[in-house]
Parts: C-alpha cells; sequence; structure tokens
C-alpha cells in the first residue's frame, strides 16, 4: 500500500504548473514590478533635473567669479549680458544695476529648452546675486 501512495504522488509532481498557477504567477510578477518600472523612470527624470540644475549653479558661480575678477581693473564698464551661450545649450543673463560705488550684479543660468538662442525665465535653472564694490 505505501509503494501505490508513492507512486501517487511522484506522478502528481512531474505533471508541471497548471494554468492557474502560471496565471497567479504572471499576474504577481506584474504587480510587482510596474511599480519598480515607474520609480525607475522617476528616478531618471529627477536625476536629469538634479544634472542640470548642478551644471548650471557650476557655470553661474563661474560667471560670477568671471565678474569679480574683470570688476578689479573695469569696474565702470557694464557687466549686462543677455542669453550669453555658455556651455552646450547652456545660457546665461547677468544683469548690473551700474551703481558707481556699489553694484549688485544677478547671474541667471538655464538650459535653453526650447533651443531658441533665448533664456526665458522658465528656463533658467539657477539665480544668483552678489555686490562687487569699487576698489
Amino acid at each position: 500500500m505505501a509503494s501505490i501512495v508513492r507512486t501517487k504522488s511522484v506522478r502528481r509532481a512531474g505533471r508541471g504548473v497548471t494554468l492557474t498557477e502560471v496565471v497567479v504567477a504572471s499576474t504577481l510578477l506584474a504587480v510587482a514590478v510596474i511599480p519598480l518600472l515607474r520609480a525607475l523612470t522617476v528616478a531618471q527624470a529627477t536625476g536629469a533635473i538634479v544634472e542640470r540644475k548642478t551644471q548650471s549653479l557650476i557655470l553661474a558661480q563661474g560667471t560670477l567669479e568671471e565678474i569679480r575678477a574683470r570688476a578689479l581693473h573695469h569696474y565702470e564698464s557694464s557687466f549686462h549680458k543677455d542669453s550669453e551661450a555658455l556651455v552646450g545649450a547652456y545660457l546665461c543673463n547677468v544683469t548690473d544695476d551700474q551703481n558707481p560705488n556699489v553694484r549688485q550684479v544677478t547671474v541667471a543660468v538655464g538650459y535653453d529648452v526650447n533651443a531658441n538662442g533665448r533664456l526665458s525665465a522658465d528656463e533658467v535653472e539657477v539665480t544668483l546675486a552678489t555686490y562687487v564694490a569699487r576698489r
């Protein structure tokens, strides 16, 4: 009798997987994978935004350093720039209040998303301001 029971259990194990088991396993896998794919997509988009903002910050700081260095010998000249090309598709706007003793200089840098050669307000990623004094 023991050998008959063993033979039946071996036959059941060798029959394979039922369609119901395949459907349940596929459903569970899909339910687990879809949120992971969404999270990866969001992470990639966020990474691109952070990369653009970081690059804009580096370029804005570099532009401010150039202005400070230029102000040492050419304080009277205007620092104003409008949609100046920096690196790649990054553009820069510089405003200058032209004060004779202490000038406020503002640098706005961003990525030219629409590729029109103009840095619009909605494309600005970083804005930095500083004061430059006459020496």
